[in-house]
């Protein structure tokens, strides 16, 4: 836990008392002393310090002073063919540690459709699990998650309404990532399409690419789903700071 995050409704007059988890990292981890400062940030606000005031049974008490916003100079959406269960819990969280701002959990023709009943959907579990990403990253920013089961009703009728740029990893794509609409403009938004095990169909490809999505391969290799979003999103990082005006 490299950030400990308070929700806003915990803070009262620049205080904060924590209970659970949060306050047995701080005791029996960090084994904070009244007087010791941690790193804090309030979800979707700043971060700043907070200094331990007191330890009270299995509670602590703290003065918070939020001082900086968080900022984000690459905004990255990621558009995921729902895969299974163990995978989504590993994506969800290092994709939020990377960086993205928005999830689309979509139906493709290779998603079996018992993975959309997984309790891993659960928005009590989703927020768990990129709380835990916030927590490495040391970020505030709280993803939101949309799950969307049918394929057709997301790429007419909710695709075109999102702003970015498109990219969809294909293995048989023509062009490379270096080529595609990386730019390093302050504040570039990009969509990133990430399709199963299985692949993207013909028709869903094309489907994408009537959208203005641009196709890319990552090469020969065939790659986990969940390696090939961290892989995916490092190097548009990368690619991004070097472009970067």
């Amino acid at each position: 836990m490299n950030l400990l995050l308070l929700d806003p409704c915990e803070i009262t007059s620049e205080e904060a008392i924590l209970t659970g988890r949060r306050s047995t990292h701080l005791r029996t981890v960090l084994k904070v002393a009244p007087g010791d400062t941690v790193r804090v940030g309030v979800v979707r606000g700043r971060v700043g310090t907070g200094r331990v005031l007191a330890i009270e049974g299995e509670a602590v008490r703290l003065s918070v002073e939020l001082t900086d916003q968080p900022v984000c100079d690459l905004h990255v959406e990621l558009i995921l063919a729902l895969p299974r269960p163990i995978m989504l819990q590993r994506i969800l969280k290092q994709a939020t540690v990377l960086g993205v701002r928005r999830f689309y959990l979509i139906r493709s023709r290779r998603v079996e459709k018992s993975f959309f009943h997984s309790p891993v959907l659960e928005p009590e579990k989703i927020h768990a699990l990129l709380l835990e990403g916030m927590e490495q990253a040391m970020d505030t920013w709280l993803p939101e998650v949309t799950i969307h089961q049918r394929f057709k009703p997301f790429v007419e009728d909710v695709l075109p309404t999102l702003a970015g740029k498109g990219l969809i990893a294909d293995p048989a794509g023509a062009g490379t990532l270096a080529e595609g609409p990386v730019s390093g403009d302050q504040g570039q938004r990009l969509l990133l399409a990430v399709g199963p095990e299985g692949g993207w169909s013909d028709h869903e490809l094309q489907s994408f690419a009537d959208q203005g999505f641009y196709g890319f391969t990552m090469g020969s290799r065939i790659l986990h789903v969940d390696t090939a979003v961290v892989s995916l999103l490092a190097q548009l990082q990368l690619l991004y700071d070097l472009r970067k005006r």
